[in-house]
């Protein structure tokens, strides 16, 4: 990790710390139509300037930045910077709580091809708007299944694994040819829970995620339509691609009917 990174357990102890030090910081539950919803008090007038971040909820932080993102406030790599600071330092065991994970996988169906998702909403929390500027979905599969090989322009993405194991590939967008992508590989490593990965025009813009064990999900934030253009997705033929250097594949476009056939379940 960069050294400007907090880790999840400094993070941890410095949030504590600042709680009890100041108390200033209150988690209260309340019931909400039969279910709780997290209220945080934003009094911190005491607090010191380089403590008052910490005691900011990670979900308003994400929201802010990618508010920036979609007023071109930030780049796309900037974006891309920011989320993997927060996600670096966020609880996994705080984040299924607070996504209420394990409602949102009750009769989880897993398809035979792909991926199934799930749309996540979160808790009332001061200072968090209850439309978000970012999609939010978490997405499962089961073993050998896969978030088929695709790029994409005009969006970003981030994806933090919150159970099971993934095979992920990242590429490089360099240029399209014709029915085809030039992609650069960037990225080929086995993830777990608390790994994470993003895309965007300016990096890493193609990703390939394989199941590694009988189930596996991650947690997705999604900003579509940037600078007012319509998001597109390129899946890929990865596995023909012709390389045509040391370090660049060209790889065909396959509607998603073709690449889901292909690249949707391990085919041994």
């Amino acid at each position: 990790m960069a050294e400007e990174e907090i880790s999840r357990r400094d993070f941890s102890r410095k949030m504590l710390g600042a709680v009890l030090t100041f108390s200033l910081f209150e988690t209260l539950f309340s019931a909400c139509s039969g279910e709780k919803s997290l209220i945080v008090s934003g009094k911190n007038d005491f607090v010191e300037p380089s403590v008052a971040p910490i005691l900011k909820h990670w979900s308003v932080e994400l929201n802010e930045f990618c508010g920036d993102l979609q007023i071109s406030k930030i780049s796309p790599l900037d974006w891309q910077k920011q989320i993997d600071r927060l996600y670096s330092r966020i609880e996994l065991e705080e984040l299924l709580k607070f996504i209420d994970f394990e409602k949102l996988t009750r009769k989880f169906e897993y398809p035979d091809l792909g991926v199934n998702t799930r749309n996540v909403s979160f808790p009332a929390i001061e200072g968090l708007p209850e439309k978000t500027f970012y999609v939010k979905k978490i997405f499962g599969m089961k073993k050998g299944r896969a978030v088929i090989p695709h790029g994409h322009s005009n969006m970003t993405s981030a994806h933090l694994v919150i159970k099971g194991e993934f095979a992920l590939k990242h590429f490089e967008k360099v240029r399209f040819e014709d029915e085809h992508l030039i992609v650069k590989p960037t990225i080929d490593k086995l993830i777990g829970p608390g790994d994470f990965s993003s895309i965007s025009d300016e990096k890493d813009n193609v990703h390939w995620f394989i199941a590694d064990t009988e189930a596996a999900f991650t947690f997705d934030v999604i900003m579509l339509d940037l600078k007012g253009q319509k998001t597109d997705i390129h899946n890929l033929d990865i596995d023909a691609a012709e390389r045509i250097s040391d370090d660049l594949l060209r790889a065909r476009i396959l509607d998603v009917e073709t690449a889901l056939k292909k690249y949707g379940k391990q085919h041994h």
